[in-house]
């Protein structure tokens, strides 16, 4: 995809060719699973994954299994992992807890009906840690299937791992429940994403580049940026701006 003359030239992966005024990158980062960049990881003679890739509990019946991360996919992993393996949880902090049901009421529909939703809070948001939604299900869950918390372990051995406390133990299979990446490959080159790769963007509109803009990206606009409730929101406006008029 390139700019030339004020026109976005798009070719597709069957060789078609497209021109417009404007493009929007709605691509979204849950296609991009992120793993973290463990030492010895390639020695390691077990199973790795990522939570993209768990399916069922099924296959690990019997193992010692090691979950890492400490948000919503980690836990509900861990938990199905729990009555079959013996599972623990890695993480960078202990694990926080937010009431699914504050007040006999949803979280998101507190969201909404205080207009948290749209207000435009990124900045302090964005230094929120993780936390887990969860009504008591999977906390329960946890406790009763005995899956533990420890502190992020620091190497892979060619058995299993190193704990952070110097403990080296067996392990059969390590998940990586550690998120997704936004990637722009397409724009490479465009002087729309900076060095890391990433939108420079206000709003979900480049501001390095004219005719682009961006959708479902976190906290572009508000809290539900990167939601079904805010994602219509934050393209309309977008749709607006690159629209108007160019003078």
């Amino acid at each position: 995809m390139t700019r030339q003359d004020s026109v976005w030239r798009v070719r597709s992966e069957g060789g078609r060719e497209f021109t417009s005024a404007a493009v929007i990158a709605a691509t979204g980062d849950y296609g991009t699973p992120f793993s973290l960049d463990i030492p010895g990881r390639a020695g390691f003679g077990g199973r790795v994954l990522h939570a993209a890739g768990y399916r069922s509990p099924g296959s690990f019946a019997g193992q010692r299994v090691i979950v890492v991360g400490g948000g919503n996919s980690a836990i509900q992993i861990a938990a199905e992992l729990g009555p079959v393996a013996d599972t623990t949880l890695a993480t960078r902090r202990p694990v926080g807890w937010t009431p699914q049901k504050p007040l006999g009421r949803d979280l998101h529909w507190w969201l909404k009906h205080t207009r948290l939703d749209i207000a435009p809070v990124r900045r302090l948001l964005a230094k929120v840690p993780v936390s887990v939604l969860d009504d008591g299900h999977y906390r329960a869950a946890l406790d009763r299937h005995g899956v533990d918390r420890r502190d992020m372990f620091s190497t892979f051995t060619s058995d299993g791992v190193l704990w952070a406390d110097g403990v080296k133990e067996d392990v059969d299979a390590v998940v990586f429940a550690t998120g997704y990446r936004p990637v722009f490959g397409y724009l490479t080159g465009s002087g729309a994403l900076d060095a890391a790769g990433a939108p420079v963007h206000r709003g979900g509109l480049s501001t390095t580049v004219k005719g682009l803009g961006f959708v479902g990206i976190e906290f572009q606009r508000s809290f539900s940026s990167k939601t079904l409730r805010g994602v219509g929101r934050d393209a309309a406006w977008l749709l607006d701006r690159l629209s108007a008029p160019r003078g």
